[in-house]
């Protein structure tokens, strides 16, 4: 994206303002444009992402017990067939004997709802969380550009 900026104005009524206004102080937003900004950028986001083969980034999360039966093979296991989309994975050691362990992933949008869907559902795995992004719409790629047949669940 460049970094030109075209001042334009926008009309709103005056409950949409103050709406803005408690949006842009809860998220922290320097200005109303920085809030809108970040506001039409998610909308870009969302609509770009319904096409599965969008460029995508996103972090799995998944917590369980280590102690339970074979569940850091089998998310190794799962983490080697998503390899070629995971960039990172930081393991971290909670009280007891809970685990958390948050995976990168780069790819198509459909590759990498479909390696969240495998690696969440591991067997042994307590609980997990996904987040989605394209970083089109903040003017760059992923740098995920060879084309490949995505490994389903085994």
């Amino acid at each position: 994206m460049s970094r030109r900026v075209v001042r334009t104005a926008v009309s709103l009524e005056p409950e949409l303002l103050r709406e803005l206004d408690r949006w842009s102080r809860m998220r922290n937003a320097k200005s109303r444009s920085d809030a809108i900004r970040a506001l039409v950028r998610r909308e870009v986001a969302e609509e770009r992402l319904e096409d599965p083969t969008a460029d995508a980034v996103g972090t799995v999360m998944v917590l369980y017990d280590h102690r339970s039966r074979d569940v850091q093979r089998r998310l190794t296991v799962a983490q080697h067939r998503w390899g070629e989309h995971i960039r990172s994975s930081n393991h971290v050691h909670l009280e007891g004997d809970l685990c958390l362990e948050v995976m990168v992933l780069v790819g198509a949008r459909e590759e990498i709802v479909r390696a969240s869907t495998d690696l969440r559902g591991v067997k042994g795995v307590q609980q997990g969380g996904f987040l989605l992004a394209t970083p089109e719409a903040a003017g760059g790629r992923s740098g995920h550009v060879h084309p490949h047949r995505s490994p389903g669940p085994s």
